[in-house]
This record gives structure tokens, sequence and C-alpha cells, in this order.
């Protein structure tokens, strides 16, 4: 039954990943394929995650744990790239 399951979670992660590149390639817009990006990120961190847990390897949760927080850092600089030099709008400067 346990590789029953593992072939489920496999097919899961595969098509998981396989929307995503979808969306990131065909992606009507720039935030779409920001959002799409990121959604790839979450899954290779669950994948290195599955990995350690299948390996009995506690490394790979600390290249899990890397790559999740240099992947928010980057999402973090792609959308305020995006969102460009916008001046916020505040109530007090009236």
């Amino acid at each position: 039954m346990n590789s029953i399951i593992l072939f489920l979670v496999g097919i899961l992660f595969i098509g998981a990943l396989v929307l995503g590149m979808w969306r990131l390639i065909k992606g009507p817009s720039v935030p779409d394929r920001v959002v799409a990006a990121d959604t790839l990120a979450v899954i290779t961190t669950a994948g290195l995650v599955w990995i350690a847990s299948d390996l009995d390897n506690p490394i790979y949760l600390d290249i899990a744990l890397v790559y999740a927080a240099l992947a928010f850092v980057a999402v973090i600089a792609i959308a305020r790239a995006i969102e460009g030099n916008k001046k916020p709008s505040s109530s007090l400067s009236d």
C-alpha cells in the first residue's frame, strides 16, 4: 500500500508541476507568471521535503528551508519591480 500512495503522490506532483509550468508559459499577464513561479517554488519545496522524508536525510530539509526563503525574497523583489515607482496614496498628506 505504501508504494501505491507514493505513486499517487508522484502523479500529483507531476500534475501540479505541469499545470504550474503551463501557467508560467501561457500566463496572460506578468503578475500571473509571477504567481505561477511562486507556486512552482512551493511545489519544489514540498518535493524537497518529500525527498528528505523518503531518504531519511535531514540535509534536504535545510535545503528546502533555504530554497523557500530565497524564493519568497525573489517573489517580493519581482512584485516590487512590477509595481514600479508608484507612490502610495495616503490620506494624511491632504
